[in-house]
């Protein structure tokens, strides 16, 4: 299923900061960086937990946010896109 994961981390300080480069490199592992908070996953169930769990512990919950959108397996129609977009196709293997 295709996953919509967002964040916003308080960097206001060096441990906020940590956490914000934790949970890019967590979310590179697993998807596309589609903007600078925002990446889009292609996941099975258990990988989306694991990822939940992985980034949950990552955060500050006082201070951070950490949003899932579960688009599914049918997300073409979901998805409009307006300006620049590369060419990435979700459900092709991701080379890292």
């Amino acid at each position: 299923m295709l996953v919509l994961i967002t964040y916003d981390v308080n960097t206001e300080t060096a441990a906020g900061r940590k956490r914000l480069r934790q949970i890019a490199k967590q979310c590179v592992n697993f998807g596309h960086r589609v903007q600078c908070s925002v990446f889009e996953c292609m996941l099975d169930a258990a990988q989306c937990r694991s990822l939940q769990a992985k980034l949950c512990s990552i955060i500050d919950p006082e201070k951070d946010s950490l949003r899932f959108y579960y688009l599914g397996n049918r997300y073409e129609n979901k998805i409009d896109c307006f300006g620049r977009a590369d060419d990435y196709r979700p459900e092709e293997t991701l080379m890292i």
